[in-house]
């Protein structure tokens, strides 16, 4: 969502739209069916309001409801909308063969994600053949400066950029490992660069652990980085820096090199 307002804001603005498409961001982030009565709340509207939103979106396919018309969830139409999206991600059709390789060899669930504003936004999923199948789904977010991923993807912004980006921001701990302000947040950015890679253990939940390394483009830039990730029982901890973490930054090296990455 873009911070810069247009000196016409006021008038150009359409509050019932900004509205609508929060309904739709509150049901997607509460990740379950939501009543009139919620959604009022987290919008800070009336239930009548609410109501009428609901309705419109409804009708139109981009909310859906129970057989007791109750509870509102995301409609077919609002997902194919998401799907396209995804689908018109070339990088997504090129790293899928390298991720389920990845997968099969390290028998870890691997994904792919790219930066949006100030989260990680998932755009592949490659799920574990095993039982130790990671939560992760595609299309999901996550804060950027609370995931190993994030850390990853800051790597090519200056400290000035990313506390620019972050400026009045405020940092929920997600674990102890979450940094508490900008400053922590740069530094873990710093120890990701160097070193290339990240190795989590429970940095963002409890009895999970992730192993993260960039992808580049043609430019050399960080244009998206990938993972194996899942629960802790999943991994050989005795293997992480011996086989998990080299598994990872070659699957990545290969998906720089057919982005046109030359290093």
């Amino acid at each position: 969502m873009s911070e810069d307002l247009h000196k016409n804001h006021d008038r150009y603005f359409v509050p019932g739209l900004a509205r609508g498409l929060r309904v739709l961001e509150v049901i997607a982030e509460a990740d379950k069916p939501l009543t009139i009565a919620e959604i009022g709340k987290e919008l800070g509207v009336s239930r009548s309001s609410a109501f009428r939103i609901t309705y419109t979106l409804k009708h139109l396919g981009f909310l859906a409801t129970d057989k007791g018309d109750k509870l509102y969830d995301l409609g077919p139409r609002v997902l194919g909308l998401g799907f396209s999206y995804l689908n018109r991600q070339d990088i997504i059709k090129l790293a899928k063969p390298h991720l389920e390789k990845l997968r099969d060899q390290t028998e870890v669930s691997s994904h792919l994600a790219i930066r949006e504003g100030k989260e990680v936004l998932y755009l592949d999923n490659i799920i574990s053949k095993s039982s130790f199948v990671s939560n992760i789904n595609t299309g999901e977010r996550r804060p950027l400066y609370a995931s190993p991923l994030g850390w990853v993807l800051l790597g090519d912004m200056g400290e000035g950029e990313i506390s620019e980006l972050f400026k009045n921001a405020t940092f929920k701990m997600l674990s102890e490992h979450t940094p508490k302000d900008v400053n922590g947040l740069i530094e873990r950015v710093k120890q990701a660069k160097k070193q290339g890679f990240v190795i989590s253990r429970g940095f963002v939940q409890r009895g999970g652990s992730t192993i993260t390394a960039p992808v580049f483009d043609d430019t050399g830039k960080i244009s998206a980085v990938i993972d194996i990730s899942g629960p802790d029982s999943g991994f050989n901890f005795d293997k992480m820096e011996s086989f998990y973490a080299p598994a990872v930054v070659q699957t990545a090296k290969a998906i720089s090199q057919i982005m046109g990455y030359r290093n």
